[in-house]
């Protein structure tokens, strides 16, 4: 089987990452811990994860001519990924955001995000119309909302015109047109995205998952024309409604202390669409994911806590027993 060819049309963003032992209150100051910098945005976190483990991967999104810019390409180009399709603003800087990290002894850490948009948002339909036909060349889309929504119905059109399958992961939550939706091969929001979408909320204590009301919720997403739809559930696991095997459902990597959950979604997404490409069954596609994503959380910082196939195969062996056929991955 040859290498898996993804494209992803998405965003840049350089995370600017504090710490603090509690969240600053309404007027209140506080005195925090660190701060860094880490390349991320969820287009260009989802595109690092999967060459990291091995897919040939092209990432189209807008920069700005600056040194977030330069310091993101550069991420991209180590990883392996095709960068010459990236577009660049003569105005607006490059996306950045600042991301603040509740490091509260003995818990669990948790975040809060701004992301200021910049050159993402100035994308234009006349900047991705090669794609029309240059779309054919790939064996998956994979879209998300940090980009304008004409830009992803418009590439959506295009995949779906010429039968390449499309993965939209619908973060940060934003309305969907039918149109979108109908151009769709699979969704992936996660349990609060959702809910904005079709107000159905999924119950889950521990290990325990309401499935009546996730099955209730991928339904009534099934129900606007998308296929197969995906809902992360956080410490829960996964479920995935397929359009003709029925449901999956897989729990989270157990044990597993989160040290910075930023690009946890992004890094199962992106596992998930390698798992997916290279043919997978759902059962190992999602258990891929699964410990992909528990890799990340496990690290600081969007993309540089990305794990490497390698890493992945070892803690799959490791925690499983079972590893998939990565031999496409590796040609």
């Amino acid at each position: 089987m040859a290498k898996p060819k993804i494209l992803v049309v998405g965003s840049f963003v350089m995370d600017q990452i504090a710490t603090t032992e509690v969240f600053p209150r309404e007027g209140q100051t506080v005195l925090g811990g660190t701060f860094s910098k880490a390349p991320g945005g969820k287009g260009a976190n989802q595109a690092v994860q999967m060459a990291r483990l091995g897919a040939d991967v092209t990432m189209v999104g807008k920069l700005g001519h600056d040194s977030n810019g330069e310091d993101m390409v550069k991420t991209c180009k180590e990883a392996g990924i095709n960068t010459e399709y990236i577009l660049y603003d003569d105005k607006l800087p490059s996306g950045c955001s600042v991301i603040i990290l509740e490091e509260a002894p003995g818990k669990q850490t948790v975040n809060r995000i701004i992301v200021l948009s910049g050159s993402n948002m100035s994308i234009t339909a006349e900047d991705v119309a090669f794609l029309k036909e240059k779309i054919a060349d790939y064996d998956l889309v994979v879209l998300q909302l940090e980009i304008p929504m004409e830009i992803n119905e418009l590439v959506a059109s295009y995949a779906y015109e010429k039968g390449v399958p499309v993965m939209l992961n619908s973060a940060p939550s934003a309305p969907l047109s039918d149109e979108l939706l109908s151009h769709l091969t699979y969704i992936s929001p996660n349990e609060h995205e959702a809910y904005d979408m079709v107000g159905i909320r999924i119950s889950h204590e521990g290990k325990g998952v309401n499935m009546e009301e996730a099955k209730a919720a991928t339904a009534a997403l099934k129900a606007k024309g998308v296929k197969n739809v995906l809902i992360t559930l956080g410490e829960a696991g996964a479920i995935l409604d397929t359009e003709k095997d029925g449901i999956f459902y897989s729990p989270c990597a157990e044990n597993i202390m989160a040290v910075d959950p930023t690009a946890a979604g992004d890094s199962f997404v992106g596992a998930l669409s390698v798992g997916l490409s290279c043919g997978w069954g759902y059962d190992e596609t999602l258990k891929f994911a699964n410990h992909t994503a528990a890799l990340t959380v496990s690290a600081m910082g969007a993309m540089p806590s990305l794990p490497t196939l390698e890493k992945v195969e070892s803690f799959l062996q490791e925690r499983t027993g079972h590893v998939p056929d990565t031999s496409a991955l590796k040609a």
